[in-house]
């Protein structure tokens, strides 16, 4: 069993008992797991969308995290439409600056339009406030923990 922490830009891929940890802030977490959690795979996503050429393999931006573990997810022999999803993160860091819409505003907006195009069923989501976010997960049957941290 392996305990896999994640930075900003990861994607890792986590069997039975292994455990996922990150911190969150505007930053948005992906995870794809099978309906019996015997394996998940997590993003920390940064940046929304498609990268510019310069970044094309770079997994911090949305496209590209979310392609890899598509391809994870393949190659553990799972294919992403018969999984389910936790999504965590999207805070607003800077609410005296901006009292609409913000960077982690716009990570979820993306993400969430990314796996209602693909139906992926979203089960739970712990999204937007203002605080950070500590994610800790072990692949199996238990949810996701987070614990949000404010100022």
């Amino acid at each position: 069993m392996a305990v896999i922490e994640l930075m900003p830009g990861d994607v890792a891929l986590g069997k039975v008992g292994d455990q996922f940890k990150t911190l969150l802030g505007s930053c948005v977490s992906v995870i794809l797991t099978d309906a019996r959690r015997t394996v998940g795979v997590m993003s920390h996503i940064v940046h929304v969308g498609h990268p510019n050429a310069a970044n094309h393999t770079n997994t911090a931006y949305g496209h590209v995290a979310m392609a890899e573990m598509v391809r994870l997810l393949y190659g553990a022999g799972f294919a992403p439409r018969r999984c389910e999803a936790y999504v965590i993160g999207g805070g607003n860091m800077f609410p005296k600056l901006f009292t609409h819409h913000h960077v982690g505003a716009s990570n979820v907006d993306w993400v969430m339009g990314y796996l209602e195009h693909h139906k992926i069923p979203v089960i739970k989501e712990d999204l937007g406030g203002h605080g950070y976010r500590k994610l800790l997960w072990t692949v199996g049957p238990a949810e996701p923990v987070v614990e949000t941290i404010t100022s």
